[in-house]
């Protein structure tokens, strides 16, 4: 396809009027045939029945690490979050997400979609008797009223990068947690787990196949965008993430740390997404750039192997932190 040549506002407005709708058919569920938090939770309109249901959620989730619960938490937290992610992306000049739009139409339905998530996460650990729930919510709390800077601006190219590699490191991190529920016979955790993290896939293709739409029209700018983002590293939504008494962002460190203890995140996933990204994009074989985007080609081209060597050298603690959330 022909270069557009234009502003990023004209290369969005083009995506919109030629594939946002269908990408958001392909990737989103009808909202009356969706699952819902209470599909996979003790049913509260029988009282003995929601009791014995309890109990035995409570006793499924006996086998769960420590470092799991704090895990779990963690992404509960981030989930949570979710006012902000939409504000976010509300503040992006060159796509409309509050008319009558394809963006806004993607956006609001996303935003419906991910909102399920935290609800559901959230009644579990409320159920499961394990968690300091008003620690929790607290740093919750903190966690809207801190903010996020993921360094992409108002830039739909890079916010679109951002929500690639993000949604599909959600994915890698829930289908974990599910897989982890599973082998400690938690089978409830396991399975919302599990739809959350295919409603994660679902949406890092749709941005995902946003980029290749930009690619097409807008080339050079896409690939200076992506290696924006790759320079200055993709940072978690909850990078910020703290508890009482706690500085900003310290929390979150000890999330990662017991993350990549028991293999639900790790540097290595981090770039196995980017690898992933690289082949979805097939960025190796993009034409039509300028000087200065085919250098940042050759850049990001070569940032797996050079981050591989990197990460070798990288230790992670031992010592499980003692977060404030877990009784």
């Amino acid at each position: 396809m022909e270069n557009l040549c234009g502003s990023k506002r004209e290369v969005m407005l083009h995506i919109e009027s030629e594939y946002v709708n269908k990408i958001a058919d392909e990737n989103l569920l009808q909202i009356d045939k969706s699952w819902q938090p209470t599909d996979f939770l003790p049913k509260s309109n029988d009282f003995n029945t929601f009791c014995n249901e309890v109990k035995e959620l409570r006793q499924s989730a006996e086998g769960l690490s420590y470092d799991f619960w704090a895990v779990l938490i963690g992404d509960t937290i981030t989930e949570e979050a979710l006012p902000t992610y939409e504000s976010w992306l509300a503040g992006l000049h060159d796509i409309d997400i509050m008319g009558n739009t394809g963006w806004g139409r993607w956006t609001r339905a996303w935003t419906a979609e991910e909102n399920r998530h935290g609800d559901t996460l959230n009644k579990f650990l409320y159920l499961s008797g394990k968690i300091d729930m008003r620690a929790m919510e607290t740093s919750v709390n903190y966690l809207l009223a801190d903010g996020m800077d993921i360094q992409t601006g108002d830039d739909p190219y890079k916010v679109f990068v951002y929500t690639s590699f993000q949604e599909l490191a959600t994915n890698v991190s829930h289908a974990r947690v599910a897989k982890l529920a599973k082998e400690a016979d938690c089978q409830s955790l396991a399975k919302m787990c599990a739809f959350i993290a295919s409603d994660e896939a679902r949406h890092a293709n749709a941005y995902m196949t946003f980029i290749t739409k930009i690619f097409e029209v807008d080339p050079s700018e896409m690939m200076l965008a992506l290696e924006d983002m790759m320079r200055k590293k993709i940072v978690m939504p909850a990078h910020n993430l703290r508890e009482i008494g706690v500085n900003i962002g310290e929390s979150f460190v000890h999330f990662s740390n017991a993350a990549q203890r028991i293999g639900v995140y790790t540097s290595e996933d981090y770039i196995n997404i980017l690898e992933r990204l690289l082949d979805f994009w097939k960025v190796g074989e993009v034409e039509g750039l300028n000087d200065e985007a085919k250098k940042a080609r050759d850049y990001l081209m070569a940032l797996p192997a050079r981050m591989s060597r990197v990460i070798s050298r990288l230790k992670i603690p031992e010592h499980e932190y003692k977060f404030s959330w877990i009784n």
